[in-house]
């Protein structure tokens, strides 16, 4: 298979080629050769252990680049320190990933400069394991290898590796994979992130509580903190969507790519909603916890306590996602979030019906492990034709599994 095919999704991207030390070291040349034929703008970083079996300047001829060993390199620093080199990449690619690099990145060690910039970037990160056939099969592996994909999600992705004989005599699973493999899962992956990111699918989604005044200093409100809606908002950013984050008053902060609206009272979340719908959006999501209702009169000066049985009149909201639900949506997704108690899938289920909901979440916020103000979840999905459990995760990891079905949900829409 020749070079040409790669040229397109190849061509000019920035590449960082992480060596580590093993002997499939000598496989990362021929990579480093075959990247820089496609097109890539490639910067090699070696760990100590990878000079060992492949000297510097083999890369150095190879890449046309200078190579970099050192975290404290003053000669590099000078020129692009770390945090430039990466901010620089598209791609960091390790290969060969050995047991012991795969262990320190799992535990979030930062001790030379290549693990120092997987924890720096925000890039594509691509390991390819190679190691003894025992070393992989051990359960020390494996759990290492399974936190680093709860950690970095869809953002890292594994390479291998392959079956076959090793350099210590050993048959089995542990090889590298050969460097073609390894180019064109790169290209496949960058053609899917450019498709992605034409797409721009345009995303609305409500977060945090509501608060509704009684006096300057008294407002009714809830114990939403926003976490999950604004983890939704990072999850469907990372997948390329132009995202607008309609906030209620909490204490987090947003990726400059995202469009934040604050709001304090469901008056104000229903305008900006209904202002985002006039504006146009692919996908809608009322993941706020909007207070039902709100004080008729509001008293201007501090109530005090002169009456032992105070009465507050209260009035309905208005009903956000109904309002949207309401709308011409043939090609739209609409999503309801339902926060309860008890009973929870049947009341998901009729909340769906009631409002004209593509999908309802559904989470026990009787839970505190899992309820408003916790760093997890685990929620069920119920939709027109099936009801689907999450199993409980990070709010951020349960944003990406959400993120993704309802960009396929989306598209299945469409395509009727």
């Amino acid at each position: 298979m020749g070079y040409s095919i790669f040229t397109m999704s190849l061509s000019d991207k920035n590449i960082i080629l992480g060596v580590s030390g093993g002997i499939a070291a000598y496989k990362a040349a021929d990579l480093c050769r075959r990247l820089k034929r496609a097109g890539a703008n490639v910067r090699v970083v070696m760990t100590a252990g990878a000079c060992e079996f492949v000297q510097p300047l083999t890369f150095q001829a190879l890449s046309g680049e200078p190579v970099s060993v050192q975290l404290l390199d003053e000669s590099a620093e000078a020129g692009m320190g770390h945090i430039e080199l990466a901010k620089w990449a598209d791609i960091i690619l390790v290969a060969p990933a050995t047991a012991n690099l795969i262990a320190r990145l799992a535990k979030g060690f930062a001790d030379d400069l290549l693990s120092t910039l997987v924890l720096a970037t925000e890039a594509q990160l691509i390991l390819a394991p190679a190691m003894n056939q025992v070393m992989w099969a051990n359960p020390v592996t494996q759990n290492n290898l399974s936190e680093l994909s709860a950690l970095y999600g869809a953002r890292l992705i594994f390479v291998g590796p392959d079956s076959g004989d090793q350099a210590c005599g050993d048959v089995g699973l542990g090889r590298m994979v050969e460097p073609q493999t390894i180019i064109e899962t790169i290209d496949t992956l960058s053609a899917e992130r450019e498709a992605k990111a034409s797409f721009k699918c345009r995303v609305v989604i409500t977060a945090g509580p509501t608060r509704e005044a009684i006096d300057p200093v008294r407002y009714i409100t809830n114990h939403s903190s926003g976490k999950m809606g604004f983890a939704l908002a990072e999850a469907f950013r990372a997948e390329g969507a132009q995202v607008t984050l309609i906030t209620g008053p909490v204490s987090l902060t947003a990726h400059p790519d995202i469009v934040r609206v604050d709001v304090e009272t469901a008056q104000q979340m229903h305008q900006a909603a209904l202002m985002s719908e006039r504006q146009g959006f692919d996908i809608f999501v009322g993941a706020a916890a909007v207070a039902d209702y709100a004080p008729i009169a509001f008293s201007d000066k501090k109530m005090k306590k002169n009456d032992a049985n105070l009465v507050i009149e209260l009035q309905e909201n208005p009903d956000i996602i109904a309002a949207i639900g309401d709308c011409d949506n043939s090609t739209r997704l609409i999503v309801g979030f339902a926060a309860e108690t008890n009973d929870v899938v049947e009341y998901a289920k009729s909340k769906r019906i009631k409002k004209k909901l593509d999908l309802v979440i559904a989470n026990d916020v009787s839970d505190s492990s899992i309820g408003f103000n916790s760093d997890e979840n685990q929620v069920t999905l119920v939709s027109e034709t099936k009801v689907e459990s999450l199993n409980k995760n990070t709010k951020h990891e349960i944003a990406k599994q959400l993120a993704a079905t309802m960009l396929a949900k989306l598209e299945h829409k469409r395509s009727k």
